[in-house]
């Protein structure tokens, strides 16, 4: 069983990464997002190590048992090149050849970009509600800027030390803020006024708490592993993998975009930043590829619709590599 309380420790790229795994067999290396934890595939692990897999979740670069290096003169060492070395050292220091890799929003970027970059060892890639995107005709943080404004929480993210002091003055109410299930379709979603849809989350943060979208997610216990986890950490190491979008795209000018490996693509339904639309187009970089998508799922897939998300990953992975 995996046990969330206490990981190995792997040395990679300069960290000492906490891994949790459960199972034997081929390796699926699952990669979370922000603001979460390997234990956000809390639920995933036990069933791909049920399905025969060696099932692999470390806490990554900033985040959790791991964290990272803190200060401004730091944010370069969160980029992808980083995020990356980090992943390839733990398989390096585990012995472990080849994997799957499986990521959730920004560890879906961090997986997608695996398979360009280390193409040798990826065995096929699982994207959770993160698309493959082509990379962008002009720097994205202005693309942003253009699309949404000053306040869209990516464009906010980039002020060193801003976010972090308002999200780390009450951890608890951070952690109630980001975690909570989507109760609106896109469409209804879409049919609201255009100031509503700029993505200021920065903003709605400070509007008051009966006026936040959707409602809880998490169990006591669970809500519980994420603040302690967080007041350890803070969201500086989090929050630099976003400074660093600029700094990836100017670094990934000239790659080659073709994933030759299967890949699985499992989107949301109901995801208002990473939309199911957004997939459209993966095919003409990905010629072997599954799509599907969740019903009635906002964000956060794996808390919120876990069996449906374990389902498609495990028949697709007996399918594919059973």
């Amino acid at each position: 069983m995996v046990d969330f309380a206490n990981p190995r420790f792997v040395k990679t790229n300069g960290l000492n990464m906490a891994v949790y795994e459960e199972g034997t067999g081929l390796p699926v290396i699952f990669c979370h997002g922000f603001p979460e934890l390997a234990y956000s595939w809390r639920h995933q692990v036990p069933a791909v190590a049920a399905a025969g897999f060696h099932a692999v979740a470390p806490d990554q670069r900033g985040y959790g048992r791991t964290g990272g290096p803190k200060g401004k003169a730091e944010v370069p060492n969160y980029d992808m090149e980083h995020l990356l070395g980090d992943l390839i050292g733990m398989m390096d220091e585990m012995g472990l050849e080849k994997a799957i890799f499986c990521g959730h929003d920004w560890g879906g970027f961090v997986v997608w970009q695996m398979a360009l970059h280390h193409p040798d060892r990826v065995a096929g890639v699982i994207g959770v509600n993160t698309p493959y995107t082509a990379r962008s005709p002009m720097d994205p943080i202005e693309l942003m800027k253009m699309a949404f404004g000053e306040d869209m929480y990516i464009v906010f993210f980039q002020k060193f030390g801003v976010a972090e002091a308002l999200f780390e003055e009450d951890i608890e109410k951070t952690m109630r803020f980001w975690y909570r299930r989507w109760t609106m379709s896109l469409a209804d979603y879409d049919a609201q006024p255009e100031e509503n849809k700029k993505l200021a989350l920065g903003e709605a943060f400070k509007t008051p708490e009966s006026e936040w979208m959707g409602e809880p997610l998490l169990s006591p216990e669970e809500f519980d592993y994420y603040v302690n986890a967080f007041k350890k950490t803070g969201y500086e190491g989090g929050i630099n993998w976003y400074r660093n979008f600029t700094r990836n795209w100017e670094k990934s000018e000239g790659i080659e975009e073709k994933i030759n490996v299967p890949c699985l693509m499992i989107s949301a339904a109901n995801d208002v930043v990473l939309r199911p639309e957004m997939t459209e187009g993966m095919e003409n970089f990905i010629p072997d590829l599954e799509k599907h998508i969740i019903p009635d799922c906002g964000h956060w897939t794996q808390s919120e619709k876990p069996e449906e998300l374990n389902a498609l990953i495990t028949d697709w992975l007996k399918r594919r590599f059973g």
